[in-house]
């Protein structure tokens, strides 16, 4: 179930979003499978330590994230993946591998790959490993002003935009106006 905190979020800011419920999925890949989309569609949290801050960087579940591109472009002397025990607490009300890429709620500083910009919609977790959200990808800029840039390994990117493609298994959160 998405937490009470991230739909009151989305609501208190009047972002419309889709509710998927899928099969328990712990990675973005499986996440993709479940619902029957591609990798480069579903959007991943990866949680970076940059200099002991630690940043939420949104790649594609298909991607992998460079981190001396990260380095490079945040200015930084060290970046490393952080470890479980040093983001879960900034995420309470999260499973652990579900991070939302809501750096607003969470306090935290946001980065988004470019690819994920040049889509439409963007499909992540939301604090669930069972129920993903779906939005617009302006309505989650105008949401969290993310750093845009290119940050995941050149060899793993998409040759040819991103289409988006309609879930099977689609629910509109009945809070939501249609």
């Amino acid at each position: 179930m998405i937490p009470a905190s991230i739909q009151h979020y989305l609501q208190r800011n009047r972002v419309l979003y889709e509710r998927y419920w899928h099969p328990r999925a712990v990675t973005a890949q499986e996440l993709a499978q479940a619902l029957h989309v591609s990798g480069w569609r579903v959007a991943k949290s990866v949680i970076v330590m940059a200099d002991r801050q630690p940043w939420i960087f949104v790649v594609p579940a298909a991607g992998t994230l460079d981190l001396m591109r990260v380095r490079e472009l945040l200015g930084v002397r060290t970046v490393r993946l952080a470890s479980e025990r040093e983001f879960r607490d900034h995420f309470p009300d999260c499973e652990v591998g579900a991070e939302p890429p809501f750096g607003e709620l969470y306090s935290l500083p946001v980065a988004v790959d470019e690819t994920l910009s040049l889509t439409e919609h963007l499909l992540f977790r939301a604090g669930s490993h069972e129920e993903a959200v779906e939005m617009r990808f302006q309505d989650f800029a105008t949401l969290e002003w993310p750093l845009v840039a290119s940050f995941i390994h050149e060899r793993l990117r998409p040759q040819a935009p991103v289409v988006p493609i309609p879930p099977v298994f689609m629910e509109q959160d009945a809070s939501m106006p249609s």
